[in-house]
């Protein structure tokens, strides 16, 4: 079963006087537990893309549905409840807030949606105990390297257990043991739990761990294998 699809797909950004046209006319399915890599050459509409079928941007055209929902169709106070609910998102900057300690930012997407702090607290040791770093929970992110709060990155993206996992360079700021050890960590709960993953990613290394990989150009889907 297909959870996400997407038809016709066009996105235009004006700069100045020009119109750039990220997406021209992208069509495409992912499976239920599929782990599908999207990758090609910088500026090619990768990330776009992704932030499309996400619903964090905006189309001027097309049709999206993701686990059978129109996200097209939703208001954007809709669309920020469904993403709280159904996705998750890891971002190549780790995006956590130095602030807060690596257990804090976990219970985060938890605390949004509505869940007691209890149960949240309980949640995020739980998942930070996944990613092996629960001797780690009371740090905060400067006191871990970049492998570790990616890591916290991965436990907050899946503490509200989303049907799906959107990764943009989830590897790009790591080196190379660092980039297997995240791609182990992806890939076993992709097989444990069957969630969907769709990553960009310029790594070649990265791209052969997923089932599938669509390569982009110029707006356009070049192939699909």
């Amino acid at each position: 079963m297909a959870i996400v699809s997407a038809t016709n797909i066009h996105k235009t950004y004006a700069s100045g006087d020009l119109a750039v046209r990220a997406l021209r006319g992208v069509d495409i399915e992912v499976q239920q537990g599929e782990m599908v890599a999207i990758m090609g050459p910088s500026g090619c509409g990768k990330t776009t893309l992704l932030n499309c079928l996400s619903g964090l941007d905006n189309v001027n055209d097309g049709n999206i549905s993701i686990g059978g929902k129109a996200i097209h169709e939703l208001t954007d106070d809709e669309i920020s409840e469904f993403r709280a609910k159904f996705m998750g998102f890891v971002f190549q900057t780790y995006n956590l807030l130095p602030v807060l300690t690596a257990q804090e930012n976990v219970e985060l997407p938890l605390l949004v949606s509505g869940v007691s702090t209890k149960i949240a607290a309980k949640k995020a040791q739980e998942q930070l105990e996944l990613v092996g770093l629960l001797d780690r929970a009371n740090h905060r992110p400067a006191e871990l390297s970049g492998g570790q709060q990616q890591r916290v990155a991965v436990a907050r993206s899946l503490v509200n257990t989303p049907e799906i996992i959107w990764a943009d360079e989830p590897t790009g700021n790591l080196d190379s043991q660092n980039e297997q050890e995240i791609m182990d960590l992806i890939c076993d709960m992709n097989k444990q739990h069957k969630q969907t993953f769709v990553l960009v990613t310029h790594s070649e290394t990265v791209g052969a761990r997923t089932n599938r990989i669509i390569r982009m150009s110029d707006g356009l889907i070049a192939s699909d294998s």
